[in-house]
């Protein structure tokens, strides 16, 4: 037994300025369409954002960040 499996394309546009669509083609490749870069720039972002998650577990550096972002409330709220 096969079951079909069908991708939904929802047609939208979006509005960019010229200079950041000429970005984008650049970083395109010749036979990657625009939903495919932009998927895999996603893509990419992602695995970036995950491979930073809990680089600070067991340490303290949390804690010196939240302490030093007091201190600057503090100091901008002084004045």
């Amino acid at each position: 037994m096969y079951t079909a499996v069908y991708t939904a394309y929802v047609s939208k546009s979006i509005r960019v300025k010229e200079d950041t669509h000429a970005a984008l083609a650049a970083l395109k490749s010749e036979d990657e369409s625009f939903d495919e870069l932009l998927s895999r720039l996603l893509r990419e972002h992602q695995e970036t954002v995950e491979s930073g998650a809990g680089l600070w577990a067991d340490t303290d550096a949390a804690d010196g960040a939240r302490e030093a972002r007091k201190r600057m409330k503090e100091d901008i709220g002084a004045r």
